[in-house]
């Protein structure tokens, strides 16, 4: 079974005037991230807007990147959804469109106890072939739920079609912990963006980062150290990307994504879905000239 590693681009979702996804620059964005040397493409995930998209528009998605990308590099949609009946089917329409994997945020808002986590995880995983990779999504600052290391043991335990997880809380100990389980199979990824060198040093996969849209190159080269090596110039590039992050992130980090990724030429628009709130045109001006201050696609390593 495919397992994810490297870097995993969970891209924003394009809208048009008038709100409707933009495939032409969806397809882009596909196209984009193939090119800058990125390891794959995770669809419909929280920098996706997943929980604003309808069923329809998801599928959308999901069905433009697979087509574009062609077995170029790995395809992984988010499936997780608030209801588990809409997961189940997001991932079933995954296993049929062609995508290489799923990853499945916790439920989501309502509070789960480690036995219902568990069998909702057992029962998604089910739901797909018993070949197919199913990552689980742990983001507890969004989501309520979180994933303890017991849940994440028992479920690979029993669906060995779940291979791995992304962590999205900056949980070094947690994530080391992850990395017990089914060792030299499971596979561990990491969230934050800053902890990229340091969670592959300590043994894991890799990281999800949206940051990457737009740094494609440092995320790139941090791969290609870590690879050969290089623990030093992975260091270097990582801190000046950290440095580039925090930027992106200040306000409104999905918008800024797109505001920078139009001022790329790869989206048409950078809107939004409300209720998230786009940058104002003020905050769009200070943001494209910081990054262009630090000469934002630099590598130094």
């Amino acid at each position: 079974m495919k397992k994810l590693y490297g870097t995993v681009v969970p891209i924003v979702t394009p809208f048009d005037e008038s709100g409707k996804i933009d495939v032409g620059s969806l397809k882009n964005l596909a196209e984009y991230i193939i090119e800058s040397g990125l390891q794959c493409i995770y669809p419909c995930g929280t920098t996706g807007e997943m929980c604003l998209l309808s069923e329809d528009e998801r599928k959308l998605v999901v069905e433009t990147v697979v087509r574009q990308v062609n077995h170029r590099i790995p395809v992984f949609a988010q499936v997780g959804a608030m209801t588990e009946k809409e997961t189940v089917e997001l991932a079933r329409h995954a296993v049929k469109t062609g995508c290489d994997g799923i990853g499945v945020v916790t439920p989501i808002y309502f509070q789960i106890s480690d036995r219902g986590l568990v069998d909702f995880y057992v029962r998604v995983a089910q739901s797909v072939p018993s070949d197919f990779p199913v990552y689980l999504y742990g983001i507890p600052q969004n989501a309520v739920n979180d994933i303890s290391f017991q849940v994440a043991q028992e479920v690979a335990a029993r669906c060995p079609n779940i291979v791995g997880m992304k962590y999205s809380y900056p949980d070094m100990t947690r994530l080391q912990e992850f990395m017990l389980i089914n060792q030299e199979t499971f596979s561990v990824l990491v969230g934050p963006d800053h902890l990229f060198q340091a969670v592959v040093a300590a043994g894991g996969d890799g990281v999800v980062s949206g940051n990457a849209m737009v740094l494609a190159e440092h995320y790139r080269e941090i791969w290609k150290a870590l690879q050969a090596g290089e623990w030093d110039v992975a260091r270097k590039i990582q801190r000046r990307t950290n440095v580039l992050n925090r930027i992106l992130c200040e306000k409104n980090n999905i918008s800024a994504y797109k505001v920078m990724l139009r001022e790329k030429g790869i989206l048409c628009f950078a809107a939004v879905r409300a209720p998230l709130e786009n940058l104002s045109v003020e905050e769009e001006r200070e943001l494209i000239e910081r990054m262009r201050e630090l000469d934002y696609t630099r590598v130094i390593g």
